[in-house]
């Protein structure tokens, strides 16, 4: 059932690869990136099912709540877990791999969490 979701619809320019620092990522920007990373994961199996068994969303809280900023971070926070899929989703979305931080840093509380 969530298979089906897709944010193509989401139409915004982000620096390429190796472009910009990712300093001034603004709250819409990084929202758009995270709707990104979340339709990137939904669209891999492997990690919809490894995405939903960690953050424990269910396929419809998914589709219903896609754009709050608990999910959004949720989403930023499992691609940022392994290095794989931040080269995987950065690769695909053209992005520098460094900017996820600052996609983080720029949602709704994002800035709020330490890695202790």
């Amino acid at each position: 059932p969530v298979a089906h979701l897709s944010f193509a619809k989401v139409k915004k320019s982000f620096p390429a690869t190796g472009e910009g620092d990712g300093q001034g990522m603004n709250r819409d920007n990084a929202e758009t990136v995270a709707l990104k990373a979340l339709g990137w994961v939904i669209g891999a199996e492997a990690e919809r099912d490894a995405f939903l068994a960690a953050s424990g969303f269910a396929p419809a809280d998914l589709m219903q709540r896609a754009g709050e900023a608990e999910v959004l971070l949720a989403v930023i926070d499992f691609i940022l877990a392994e290095d794989r899929r931040v080269i995987g989703f950065c690769d695909s979305a053209g992005l520098a791999y460094d900017s996820l931080a600052a996609v983080r840093a720029a949602l709704p509380g994002g800035d709020d969490h330490h890695w202790t």
